[in-house]
């Protein structure tokens, strides 16, 4: 059991490695970081499309990651 958990768990890693890899940049630029293009009222963009789903992915993967490494940590402590 421990073996199919630390294998999940690299696998897990190397897909939050590639999935923040593949998010695009939040950068603007000046104009319309001084215009507040887009800008919700609290200062945040808001994601659409593509950039939407890859932080849902990436928030998955995170969560799924913690709780490997939990059950991980339990398992080899018993």
């Amino acid at each position: 059991m421990q073996s199919l958990l630390t294998t999940l768990l690299i696998a897990d890693s190397v897909l939050i490695i590639i999935a923040v890899m593949m998010q695009p940049s939040k950068q603007q630029d000046a104009l319309s970081a001084l215009s507040g293009g887009s800008m919700d009222p609290s200062g945040h963009t808001k994601s659409r499309g593509f950039e939407a789903f890859m932080e849902k992915v990436t928030l998955v993967l995170g969560v799924v990651f913690f709780g490997l490494a939990i059950a991980l940590a339990y398992i080899a402590s018993h």
